[in-house]
């Protein structure tokens, strides 16, 4: 299963034929709601929200079921609860009992898959289109009636167990990401990692799963988003028998306390086994709901868009000191979220001096705006991505439901490529004045420990150490 969203996955990068595309698109007065059709919306009576876009290209579809429950959801103690029910989705119900879902899905062509988040939890089919409603029907059966069995319970979590050894324990840079929330966020829920901790793992038990579907496994906290070769009218009596028996579950607190305002740097390493540094620099900064969340998306695109990028072209290309670099920034987040640097420094390197080269980085956009060509490209580019991902099904529909499972809405989608288009070159120099800070910085290298001795008899392995400074 697809776990937890890569948190630094690959940017975009805009090849010379999709340039010419986007151009002639920008020409002839083209925007996102041109290129794919509006979403037909159906309440429930039971309060799940319905969305059936028509794209009939090709006889496919996928039918995603998204949840408003991620790891912010979770309390102290029980990180990973999503993502272990997310899990325990596939083990079965009384009609379909244990590794029937699947099966049945792939006997029929399909393929399925779930993913869990900061912000929420999805499912997903990806069919023929004239097997939608078996997907609908599967969906709707485990929204209500998941079996939830201690054997079974026991057996998973040791799957995620080994699950978070490969992704965090195992992995050095992915261990860094998780110590850099865990300080930059102190108090929300964004300070643990949506696999868990260990020793939540642990302490889990059935009855806090069980708690945990039966408050957020309800229609009226989940959207149902079905993008392909449907006919709306046609499949909504289908969705409406199937769903609508579904009763109204609780209406869980989706509204969380702020993160109080950071007010000096924060900085740490991490000791663990790992061949070179790497080193990442987090700042604080808002979500979809501030217009300066735009012009961030820009600033991202600016500075690690490709290897014309700033970052690229000068750490990489020109001071060689880092083997990869870049920047992350998500606009789409239920809380504000982190805009975060990083560098895999050059083992020639020292790590001062891609802390210095970065720096140097922000504070260039902080004094002088990027140039017109500059920042075209950049718009291009983000336009150009988002374009490109309303072009699959798959896509669509995962921008419509993580929109409307963080609060934003679909309708954000639309709104996004407008926005984006308005932002000047004073608002990329006015966010990164703001927002790029010292006070508001966290920073955390990882160092490489020596080489230890080899020990025939011994097969202990290292555990990494998190150190902070005042």
């Amino acid at each position: 299963m697809v776990n937890s969203i890569n948190i630094m996955s690959t940017s975009f990068i805009t090849h010379p034929w999709r340039s010419c595309f986007l151009g002639a698109l920008l020409l002839f007065g083209y925007t996102s709601t041109s290129m794919g059709a509006e979403p037909n919306e159906y309440i429930l009576s039971n309060g799940m929200k319905v969305l059936l876009v028509e794209v009939p290209k090709a006889p496919v579809a996928t039918v995603q079921v998204w949840y408003k429950v991620g790891s912010r959801n979770e309390v102290m103690g029980r990180a990973g609860l999503s993502h272990m029910l997310e899990h325990m989705m596939f083990k079965g119900t009384t009609r379909y009992p244990k590794g029937s879902f699947s099966r049945i899905v792939r006997k029929n062509g399909g393929i399925d898959n779930a993913f869990t988040s900061q912000d929420f939890t999805a499912y997903f089919e990806n069919v023929a289109a004239d097997r939608v409603g078996l997907a609908l029907e599967l969906e709707a059966d485990r929204m209500q009636g998941l079996t939830l069995d201690n054997g079974e319970f026991q057996t998973e979590r040791e799957v995620v167990k080994e699950e978070r050894r490969l992704r965090s324990e195992d992995d050095p840079q992915g261990a860094l990401v998780e110590a850099l929330f865990a300080q930059a966020y102190m108090s929300h829920p964004y300070h643990w990692p949506v696999i868990g901790w260990f020793a939540d793992l642990d302490a889990m038990s059935l009855e806090d799963l069980q708690r945990h579907y039966d408050t957020f496994y309800s229609p009226n906290n989940a959207t149902l988003v079905v993008v392909g070769d449907i006919k709306a009218e046609a499949l909504l009596p289908t969705i409406k028998h199937l769903f609508e028996p579904i009763p109204r579950g609780p209406s869980p607190k989706q509204t969380l306390t702020p993160e109080p305002e950071q007010r000096g740097e924060r900085r740490f390493f991490l000791k663990r086994d790992a061949q070179v540094p790497f080193v990442m620099m987090g700042f604080r900064v808002p979500n979809y709901s501030s217009e300066d969340s735009y012009a961030l998306d820009i600033l991202e695109s600016i500075l690690s868009n490709g290897k014309s990028s700033r970052l690229y072209q000068s750490l990489v290309y020109d001071q060689k000191n880092s083997l990869a670099v870049g920047a992350e920034y998500s606009v789409m987040q239920t809380d504000p979220g982190l805009f975060y640097f990083y560098s895999l420094v050059n083992p020639s390197a020292k790590v001062e001096a891609v802390e210095e080269a970065l720096q140097r980085e922000i504070v260039r956009l902080q004094t002088e705006p990027p140039s017109d060509q500059e920042l075209q490209r950049a718009k291009n580019q983000v336009e150009a991505a988002r374009v490109f991902e309303q072009d699959s099904n798959f896509r669509h529909a995962m921008l419509i439901g993580q929109a409307e499972s963080i609060g934003a809405g679909w309708r954000q989608i639309d709104q996004f490529v407008e926005r984006i288009r308005a932002v000047t070159a004073k608002d990329i120099q006015r966010v990164a004045k703001h927002y790029l800070s010292q006070d508001n910085r966290t920073i955390g290298v990882l160092v490489p420990l020596p080489p230890k001795p080899s020990d025939s008899n011994s097969s202990a392995t290292h555990e990494g150490k998190v150190t902070t400074n005042p």
